[in-house]
């Protein structure tokens, strides 16, 4: 038997492979950064090219460090959610930049549908709202600005990154997991392939989308040349329900929050598709052996990505570690209070024309209190979520939390403080990689099923709410204030 698992594990800034082995136990990690492109403002684009050389280097080592391609049983891949590429089937060539999931460019073109009607069915569908997060409106917009892409004709792929990666490491394999089919607003939550009314509303070709295969299966193998022998594909998903996955949230009502470049809650509702009267999102959680099970979920845009550009863009931080310290240096937020509208506000309220803003500034502010009150909007827009699963009858009992973000423990327990519930965060928080390993394992035949794939996950630390009602109110209260006065601005 093989003695290791490989996760490429495709993120919005960086691409990583991980090599597991059979326990859970991390054998060894290879990463590289990945080039953000902002032609212009609410535009952020990846070189297609890179995403692959990239992640091809990362596997070539963790496969080195395995003693070779023979030592492994099977590759699973994990991906950021609806960002798209095009490429041409015969050169295998990309036609242009991926359009990553954080672009707004096509916000108009969203308001657009909206206004003639077309939410309703759309959301009928697929359980998503009509915003440029998802992936239909970016190949509309794709085929409407590059030439190249009529010029390819019958040759055209459109994919996610799971895709195209699959699509370069088989040399011509073009599928896509049903979890990922479920974030294009293309696919029916409850149809087995794309489904003709949004192909239509859409304009998009259905010859140049994937096959739509299952989460876990005997997908098919590398090309010879790649490793020095052939390694099966056998996981396929998107990196918030592998992370949900990884977190073994696989019943109905367990919750899962993974902080990363945003932040994304999603809660189990089993067999169950899920329909929201809240402006929450449902997806496709899983999917094996043609059986589906669903979550309903939140997407907050902003999160690390914020402590990001505390970083590179404002210079207040060498490096993300050091706002824990910062957050504790001072007693509050001194009066600040940040709006994290980077790229528009998610769900629960779904407005791509707001920008951020940063309130209560004054000559006493000083570096701490912005970088504190940076943190202190996880907790807020999670408070949100929290608000509207319980509206929607999904109320959080706990949370299990995930990703690079979780980490600091200064954010961990504002979360246990802020929603007032316990807070559990794994031994291991890379949640996203475990379960694209737990699924690469079912689909080997390592593990008989998702729960038996569970002796990967380690042990785990709680956080406890300790902080008074007072103080949270006050919290809430600031945040909502200066929520109310920007959505009013663009009402």
């Amino acid at each position: 038997m093989s003695d290791f698992l490989l996760v490429l594990d495709e993120g919005t800034t960086s691409t990583r492979a991980i090599l597991y082995a059979h326990d859970g136990t991390v054998v060894g990690t290879a990463q590289r950064e990945l080039t953000q492109h902002y032609p212009a403002p609410g535009l952020v684009e990846h070189d297609a090219d890179e995403i692959w050389d990239q992640t091809l280097a990362c596997a070539r080592k963790m496969v080195e460090q395995a003693g070779g391609a023979s030592r492994i049983a099977a590759i699973g891949i994990t991906n950021q959610r609806e960002t798209v590429l095009a490429w041409d089937r015969r050169s295998g060539q990309p036609l242009g930049r991926a359009i990553v999931w954080q672009d707004r460019r096509t916000a108009e073109t969203c308001e657009g549908l909206r206004v003639a009607g077309h939410e309703a069915m759309v959301r009928e569908k697929t359980g998503l709202l009509l915003d440029p997060y998802f992936s239909a409106t970016k190949m509309r917009w794709m085929l409407d600005h590059w030439p190249a892409l009529g010029e390819s004709g019958d040759a055209l792929a459109f994919g996610t990154v799971e895709s195209w990666l699959v699509w370069k490491l088989t040399g011509g394999l073009h599928i896509t997991d049903a979890s990922n089919a479920s974030r294009t607003m293309l696919m029916a939550l409850d149809g087995a392939d794309w489904d003709d009314d949004l192909l239509a509303l859409h304009g998009v070709p259905r010859g140049a989308l994937p096959e739509i295969v299952d989460t876990a299966g005997a997908f098919g193998h590398t090309a010879p040349d790649l490793f020095g022998a052939p390694i099966p594909i056998c996981g396929l998903a998107g990196d918030q329900q592998a992370a949900t996955i990884g977190q073994q949230c696989l019943r109905a009502g367990q919750v899962k929050a993974t902080l990363g470049t945003g932040a994304f809650v999603l809660a189990s509702t089993g067999a169950v598709i899920p329909r929201s009267r809240h402006r929450l999102l449902g997806t496709v959680l899983a999917q094996m052996d043609g059986q589906r099970t669903y979550a309903l979920e939140g997407s907050v845009f902003v999160a690390g990505s914020l402590v990001k550009w505390l970083r590179d863009q404002l210079c207040m931080v060498v490096a993300a570690a050091e706002t824990e310290t910062l957050a504790r240096s001072v007693a509050d937020n001194g009066g600040v209070c940040i709006l994290p509208a980077l790229s528009g506000l998610g769900a629960p309220h779904w407005r791509a024309e707001v920008r951020g803003h940063i309130a209560g500034l004054s000559h006493s502010t000083g570096r701490a209190h912005i970088v504190r009150a940076a943190l202190e909007t996880i907790a807020h827009q999670m408070h949100d979520l929290q608000t509207a699963f319980a509206a929607d009858d999904a109320p959080w009992h706990d949370l299990r939390i995930d990703g690079g973000m979780s980490a600091n423990d200064w954010i961990a327990q504002d979360l246990a403080d802020m929603l007032d519930i316990s807070v559990e965060r794994p031994a291991g928080v890379e949640t996203t990689a475990l379960g694209a390993a737990m699924l690469a394992g079912v689909g080997c035949g390592l593990y008989a099923g998702l729960e038996d794939a569970a002796v990967m996950r380690k042990g785990a630390r709680n956080f406890i709410p300790a902080m008074v009602q007072a103080v949270r109110s006050a919290r809430l209260a600031q945040w909502h204030d200066l929520l109310a006065t920007e959505l009013a601005k663009h009402a």
